[in-house]
């Protein structure tokens, strides 16, 4: 005797070898033994064999018309075998009866399952529409195929095109757009990433880069609403000062100024005045939200995404020429050993006399110049030279600091990478198109006007937390448990020592106009201002507020998205010089081991970092000369060959190395899975995979 019976949702055959009361011990053509429940048997026969009877049951399944059946099915709920009565004839034989079976069970849109072997046909509405969606699967898969044959060809359909990083980043993996991709890379063999770009998907690199990034982060663009710019408050005192800022040519957001007053008295005072957009801009209000919903001034050569509108920022940028609303914090010295004696915070308006640019003064203001006042270089600004006294006592109080933070970090800062400034020519700040001719210039780290504006910031900072955590009104605090390795900067509420910087704590609280924890912070300090001892009590935002949290969270994911991408952008145009200046070998440093053998090597004279094959044990700091390989602008990949090491070592950098895996770019991360069981399968995959 052999059955046919359900298991599993598959209909199995085989030889009965037992039956009890509910069971029954089956051995299908495999040998392998089942044990089945009696009511899942739902045939019983001698003849034919049990492969037999499958198989001629699947050649009647194949004749029945469903539409056919669906008429001849009574209304009740009704057996399999009962349907094969009506539609064959009423003595169905048993390979009719279990074709009966395999066409309803394969059917639901037709006939609904009511238990074992028993069915219930479709009400008509239902199945007209169970219908038009089965139509409907059909000619989106035949436009999946389409789509995916032609971007086989080397063309890509304009609906792909549309929603390219979608389909590589966000993906909505049912989505027609999403499965030809799919299906055209497993019949190209091509990475999805290289398939579209065959296909001219992909036709700007640089585009592709800047669009990925504005997928990301400004989805809605980065235009501004219209808002009406607030004004500061009309009673401000005017500052007795003539103050001055020093940034880059490019800088329009000018954050902070710097005055000196009282030299050869004996005792000096240093203003370090900060713009004050948190004397108008109010928490919860609709500037605010900007804010908070930007973070921070996404920087890239040539070309920037300010936090604030560009109406807000001209009322608020220190400017010179006007008297700017400001934050300033008073530092009282001691003109001979260069002690702080006092510190006041002001709220007040602050005239500007001069904006000093670095790029243009740098080669003026050297250690020479300061410390010798005879020596005289030619076309140097009337208005540098009125402030020559002011920069020389900064200067010197500026080493003074940096040698005082020192001591309590433990060992001197290393200024031995130089910083690298980007200039599109002919960009003039427009959005750059990835076609410029890019000038890339060496600027040293530590230089004096640069030594001046950290120092400061650094006191305005570390004194206003201090003060903050005195009067016990929360604020943002970087901190660094220590410089042991591995040991990172973390944001927090708690005043913490910067172990990096050397300061009992650091409150950023400089740059209002392009950070948003800048101007939290300033929200803070202006209550201390103006409240004292009860500004808790005043302050936007109180000790534990939930708020700060949520603040530090997003900043943190923006801000690592930000410097990403203005690392991937300023490596995309480190690439771009090498390709326009014919660039094929370069002398580099060693920094460590890589993989597969090879080193991870910085170039000397560009900011670059790239992996190269060759020589086997190089100590760190080794001097080398790398031949180039091919780059590929959408990975922003380079490596390279070790050509020969040079004479001598180059000292290694003992600060560095943090951040060298973090400049060396590697294949992009997308969401397109290449191991999805089906291109037209709607089963969740995986969410991540590399080209």
């Amino acid at each position: 005797m052999h059955a046919l019976f359900e298991e599993a949702g598959k209909f199995l055959a085989g030889r009965i070898l037992s039956e009890a009361e509910t069971s029954a011990q089956v051995e299908l053509d495999s040998g392998k033994r089942i044990k089945v429940k009696a009511a899942n048997i739902l045939l019983k026969f001698d003849k034919p064999a049990p492969a037999e009877l499958m198989a001629q049951g699947q050649a009647q399944a194949a004749e029945i018309d469903l539409d056919l059946a669906w008429e001849f099915a009574p209304e009740e709920e009704f057996g399999f075998a009962d349907l094969a009565r009506d539609y064959f004839s009423e003595s169905a034989s048993l390979a009719q009866q279990a074709g009966a079976l395999f066409r309803l069970y394969e059917a639901p849109h037709y006939f609904r399952r009511a238990g074992k072997g028993r069915f219930k046909k479709a009400p008509a509405e239902i199945l007209q529409q169970a219908l038009a969606a089965i139509e409907k699967k059909k000619l989106v898969q035949a436009q999946i195929d389409a789509w995916a044959e032609e971007l086989g060809r080397g063309a890509c359909p304009q609906p792909i095109r549309e929603q390219l990083y979608k389909i590589l980043f966000k993906p909505d993996k049912n989505a027609p757009e999403y499965k030809a991709v799919v299906e055209a890379s497993r019949a190209t063999r091509l990475a999805p990433l290289e398939l579209l770009h065959r296909a001219g998907a992909i036709d700007s690199s640089y585009q592709f880069h800047w669009k990925r990034f504005l997928f990301d982060n400004f989805p809605k663009g980065t235009q501004f609403p219209q808002l009406a710019a607030p004004q500061p408050p009309a009673d401000l005192p005017l500052a007795a000062v003539q103050a001055f800022s020093i940034d880059d040519s490019a800088t329009t957001e000018i954050d902070d100024a710097l005055s000196v007053q009282g030299l050869g008295s004996g005792t000096v005072t240093v203003g370090i005045h900060i713009a004050a957009p948190g004397l108008a801009i109010t928490p919860g209000g609709e500037l605010d939200k900007l804010g908070r919903a930007r973070l921070s001034t996404v920087y890239m050569p040539g070309y920037k995404i300010t936090m604030l509108p560009d109406e807000v920022v001209h009322i608020y940028t220190l400017d010179e020429g006007r008297a700017n609303p400001a934050v300033s914090l008073y530092v009282t010295i001691d003109e001979e050993t260069l002690e702080t004696t006092a510190t006041e915070t002001r709220l007040e308006r602050v005239p500007v006399e001069v904006n000093f640019r670095y790029d243009k003064l740098d080669h003026i203001v050297t250690e020479d110049w300061l410390a010798d006042s005879s020596i005289e270089i030619e076309n140097t600004p009337q208005a540098l030279l009125g402030k020559r006294k002011e920069l020389t006592f900064l200067h010197r109080w500026s080493k003074h600091l940096k040698a005082r933070r020192e001591v309590v970090r433990g060992k001197p800062e290393n200024f031995s990478r130089p910083d690298y400034n980007f200039r599109l020519v002919g960009n003039d700040g427009a959005e750059p198109t990835g076609s410029e001719q890019v000038q890339i210039t060496v600027r040293k780290r530590g230089a004096p006007l640069d030594l001046i504006v950290a120092e400061a910031a650094i006191v305005a900072n570390s004194t206003w937390g201090s003060w903050l955590a005195e009067l016990g009104v929360p604020g943002i605090y970087r901190s660094q448990a220590s410089l042991a390795p591995g040991v990172k900067v973390r944001m927090s509420t708690k005043a913490l020592p910067h172990a990096g910087i050397g300061v009992k704590s650091y409150a950023w609280a400089t740059s209002p106009l392009r950070r948003y924890v800048d101007l939290v912070n300033q929200w803070q300090i202006i209550a201390c201002a103006r409240h004292g001892a009860t500004a808790a009590l005043a302050a936007p935002f109180k000790p534990k507020d939930a708020e700060l949290f949520g603040i530090i969270s997003s900043f943190d994911g923006a801000y690592s998205a930000y410097n990403s991408y203005q690392a991937g952008m300023e490596r995309f145009w480190t690439l771009k010089y090498l390709e326009q200046n014919g660039i094929t070998e370069l002398t580099a440093s060693v920094i460590k081991e890589g993989a597969n053998g090879g080193y991870l090597v910085r170039a000397d004279d560009l900011p670059l970092v790239l992996p190269v094959l060759g020589a086997q044990n190089l100590p760190r700091g080794a001097h080398v000369r790398v031949k180039l390989g091919e780059i590929d602008e959408i990975a922003l990949d380079i490596s390279g060959t070790l050509i020969e090491r040079l004479d001598g070592d180059i000292a290694a950098d003992e600060d560095g190395g943090e951040d060298d895996e973090d400049t060396v770019a590697g294949p992009i991360a997308i969401a397109v899975d290449m191991n999805d069981a089906e291109a037209s399968d709607s089963t969740p995959a995986k969410d991540a995979a590399q080209s």
